[in-house]
C-alpha cells in the first residue's frame, strides 16, 4: 500500500463543507474537490438533485473516473420554486433517501451533495432531515454541501463554508450557455 492509498483509510475526522452563493462554480468546484480526493486515493459519490442532464462533469466522470460514482435525482427542466411540481418533490425525496444510504454505506470517504440547499429552499428536502444526516454521518466522511441558499444553521454547523460571489457574467452580454462551459 503507497502512502497515497493510505491515506484515505488512515482515521480523519470527516469534514462538512459548504459551497455557495450565487455565482457560478459551485458544482465545478465541488467536481474539482471529488478529484482531489480521488487523487488521494478516496471514494467519492457525487449525488446530484434537480439536475437530470448528463453535464460535462458526469460524462467525465463515468468515462474516466472509477473511484467516483454519480447518482442524479431530477429531470432536465426547471423547478419552480413556489409551486414544484410532484415529479420533483419526489424526485428529490428519493435522492436524499440514497443520500442517507450513501453516507452510512461505508463504502465512500467523501459524498458530495449537489444542489442540496437548492432543494431545501425550495421545500423539496426538509432543512433538519439535511441536519439530521450530517449529525449521524460516519465520523470519517467528508460531506460537501453545494448550491445557492445554504441556511444559516447549515452554515453555523459547517466546518468549512466557501460564498461564491457573481461580480461579471457573460449571459449578461448576450452569450448563451455553451459546452464545457455551463454544461
Amino acid at each position: 500500500m503507497t502512502v497515497m492509498e493510505s491515506t484515505a483509510t488512515t482515521a480523519k475526522r470527516g469534514l462538512v463543507m459548504v459551497i455557495t452563493g450565487n455565482g457560478k462554480g459551485k458544482t465545478t468546484s465541488a467536481f474539482g474537490q471529488a478529484l482531489r480526493a480521488i487523487g488521494q486515493g478516496y471514494k467519492v459519490c457525487m449525488i446530484q438533485f434537480m439536475k437530470g442532464r448528463k453535464y460535462g462533469e458526469v460524462i467525465a466522470g463515468e468515462k474516466y473516473l472509477p473511484d467516483l460514482t454519480f447518482y442524479q435525482f431530477g429531470l432536465d427542466s426547471f423547478v419552480m420554486r413556489d409551486n414544484p411540481a410532484g415529479i420533483d418533490v419526489q424526485l428529490a425525496r428519493q435522492g436524499f433517501e440514497k443520500a442517507k444510504e450513501v453516507v452510512s454505506s461505508g463504502e465512500y470517504d467523501m459524498v458530495i451533495l449537489d444542489e442540496i440547499n437548492v432543494a431545501v429552499d425550495f421545500g423539496l428536502i426538509p432543512e433538519e432531515e439535511v441536519l439530521q444526516l450530517i449529525k449521524n454521518k460516519p465520523p470519517n466522511v467528508d460531506l460537501l454541501l453545494t448550491g445557492r441558499y445554504a441556511s444559516e444553521k447549515l452554515r453555523e454547523i459547517a466546518d468549512m463554508v466557501s460564498e461564491v460571489t457573481e461580480i461579471k457574467h457573460h449571459y449578461q452580454a448576450g452569450i448563451k450557455d455553451r459546452a464545457g462551459i455551463e454544461y
